[in-house]
């Protein structure tokens, strides 16, 4: 089964929900302000997505960070540091199958490849 990994009041993890329900894709919701996310979880995605896709520098909580923090972020270990503690920061929905991200962020061409059966 898919896990959807993200923020319930996030409007681009609303889309990708309502696109996967639509589509009678089963999936379960992993709530990072609820549940938070391992260390080794954000290494494996690490290596699948690389830190500088993981890292949503677009976003409000990014923005929000003191530039002198923000510079710090220059690597896979302070760059998982920080979407440990502020796992706002993460781009999102990631969605993983078996340990493998099948997508980040949402676009509905890219799902409709990626859940297409």
């Amino acid at each position: 089964m898919y896990t959807v990994y993200g923020i319930p009041n996030c409007n681009t993890v609303k889309k990708a929900i309502d696109w996967l329900q639509e589509n009678k894709i089963e999936f379960q919701f992993h709530d990072y302000k609820k549940k938070g996310i391992s260390q080794a979880k954000l290494k494996n995605w690490s290596r699948q997505q690389s830190w500088q896709n993981l890292v949503n520098k677009k976003g409000t909580t990014w923005r929000g960070l003191d530039e002198t923090i923000q510079q710090t972020i220059t690597n896979e270990h302070s760059a998982i540091a920080l979407m440990q503690e502020k796992t706002s920061i993460i781009k999102r929905p990631l969605i993983e199958l078996n340990d493998t991200v099948v997508a980040l962020g949402f676009d509905e061409a890219v799902y409709e490849k990626v859940f297409s059966k």
